[in-house]
């Protein structure tokens, strides 16, 4: 291991087991029970760093590491997260920065480095990292990814493990990183020096109406998720569609056996693929069926420019994501399970800004992630949806080859609670 101490239940005992009460609370129960009498306050929190691209109004900093700062509600009750926000580095400083005026707000240090925020030097002073580098003024390359350095900011918090000769949980929002191979790396570094590492997205954890929670074992055989947005920067949301698809595919026997191939095509190319069976027509209705946001008419005359990436599993399984930019805004699914007549389906609920709720179950799992060292989730799906990603993108840029590279088979078993959450979505009904 590189001589790293790890901090699952180790380094500074995970703060005496997240001073025992708050931690056992975390570990154990539901979300409705964590209200502020069970978190301790003040300096005995264990320490957080958030590791930004930018603390702006409605960025994912503002969202996940706020929510850190000011709390949220779950199930109408006011939570406090059991943890302290102690430093924070923000790669980019525009001119609606809301970063040092929330740092000098409440007592946190501003960086200038990423060093700095984990302890400077050859320190490493806190618990737990929050590496959130989504929104800000990046580059996109010719393919149509957005060069967030995920990676860079990655090897700059290791780069503080190794020096310090321990390491802490690190969370890592969204995709590991836009290039395949980095996030390979990324996820190889946490197995050597051994810390917890999470990535991902808020979709595989939020609310679904209809409820849905097929248990492991269920034997998919074929999956769809649409959504609807801007294909100037469709890798952003394409990440997030390939998270729906993958959080429910993923549960058929065996678990995760990894892809065999992917392929995006465009236009005219992606009806007649429905026309030829390469994807299911029943399935698309049924998940574009499921969605408030769904327009009038027909899809095939509405949509200008379908996109459409289409995945084989290496177990058979067949699966395709949709860019339905004209008939739909939501995200949704359907899929087909072996020996059920018809075809099952849900939507997957993101309550709008400036309030975003859809961060409050991420956030959760987030802490719950931090008070063990284990993530609630196997890191290595997003691993293979990251994967899944920058190949579709590549394919779509060539045409729409046939891309099958051995990058796609990752294997892992699903958690049997995959951590969404469930019941209603407001305080008040």
């Amino acid at each position: 291991m590189n001589g790293i101490t790890t901090s699952q239940p180790g380094a500074l005992a995970r703060r005496d087991w997240l001073r025992s009460a708050a931690g056992a609370a975390l570990a154990a129960a539901g979300p409705a029970v964590l209200a502020d009498d069970v978190a301790p306050a003040g300096d005995d929190l264990p320490r957080v760093a958030a590791i930004n691209s930018i603390y702006r109004l409605r960025s994912h900093a503002y969202h996940i590491a706020g929510r850190f700062i000011h709390g949220y509600t779950i199930d109408g009750l006011s939570h406090r997260p059991p943890f302290r926000l102690v430093r924070m580095f923000n790669h980019q400083q525009p001119a609606d920065d809301l970063g040092p005026e929330v740092c000098r707000r409440h007592g946190i240090e501003l960086c200038a480095s990423v060093e700095r925020a984990l302890g400077g030097g050859k320190t490493l002073d806190v618990d737990a990292v929050l590496l959130i580098i989504e929104h800000g003024d990046y580059p996109v390359n010719e393919r149509g990814q957005v060069l967030y350095p995920r990676y860079e900011m990655f090897r700059a918090i290791t780069d503080v493990f190794r020096a310090s000769g321990r390491s802490v949980p690190v969370f890592v929002d969204k995709h590991l990183s836009y290039d395949h191979r980095h996030a390979a790396e990324m996820v190889a570094t946490a197995r050597d020096l051994g810390f917890g590492l999470m990535a991902g997205s808020s979709l595989p954890v939020t609310w679904r109406q209809p409820a849905f929670d097929p248990a492991p074992g269920t034997p998919f055989t074929e999956g769809v998720a649409i959504v609807g947005y801007d294909r100037a920067t469709w890798d952003v949301y394409l990440f997030h569609v390939l998270e729906v698809l993958q959080c429910m595919l993923e549960r058929r026997p065996g678990g995760e056996t990894g892809v065999a191939s992917v392929q995006t095509i465009s236009g005219e190319a992606v009806w007649r693929a429905g026309d030829e069976g390469r994807w299911s027509w029943t399935l698309l209705e049924h998940a574009l069926s499921r969605c408030p946001s769904l327009n009038y008419g027909d899809v095939r005359e509405q949509v200008r420019t379908p996109v459409c990436t289409l995945i084989e599993y290496r177990d058979g399984t067949r699966g395709a994501v949709f860019n339905l930019i004209e008939a739909v805004s939501d995200f949704a699914f359907a899929g087909r399970v072996r020996g059920r007549p018809e075809p099952v389906s849900t939507c997957f609920v993101l309550p709008p800004p400036p309030g975003a709720r859809f961060f409050d179950p991420l956030t959760w799992n987030i802490e719950r992630f931090f008070a063990t060292g284990r993530p609630p989730y196997p890191v290595e799906r997003t691993l293979l949806t990251s994967t899944i990603c920058d190949h579709a993108m590549r394919s779509l840029a060539d045409d729409g080859r046939l891309i099958a590279d051995p990058s796609l088979g990752v294997t892992y078993r699903p958690p049997a609670d995959d951590g969404h959450f469930r019941g209603r979505f407001v305080d008040r009904s």
